[in-house]
């Protein structure tokens, strides 16, 4: 299930990949994180998603109310604020989502799965 607009015009559906890729980027660009992490459940490992596959490190939830609500998992830089890098990242989501899709982001939750030395 996606996101779904009616206006006098139409309907536009959105997905949850679609809302998770701009979540991704946006969280990217966020200072102080290194990545996205995918947790290997078998072995433990966390690992740094590139790219593509950054999505993997996101959950979005739909709303009824055309909300929606995001699960990110991080990898900070060592030597960050960690609270304040995932403060920074809320913000600058909700904001994001909010002015890209007209979405309003009712809860963010931040898991942050490692850190590591970024050169």
């Amino acid at each position: 299930m996606g996101g779904k607009f009616s206006n006098v015009y139409g309907t536009i559906t959105m997905s949850e990949e679609v809302i998770a890729q701009i979540s991704g980027i946006t969280a990217t660009e966020c200072y102080g994180i290194v990545g996205m992490a995918a947790r290997n459940v078998k072995d433990g490992i966390v690992q740094l998603l590139k790219g593509e596959s950054l999505t993997k490190g996101i959950a979005v939830q739909v709303c009824e109310d055309d909300g929606v609500n995001i699960e990110f998992h991080i990898i900070v830089e060592y030597g960050t604020k960690i609270s304040a890098v995932t403060e920074n990242l809320m913000s600058t989501v909700k904001y994001k989502v909010k002015d890209m899709l007209g979405l309003e982001v009712r809860q963010i939750k931040v898991y942050v799965e490692g850190v590591r030395v970024d050169n």
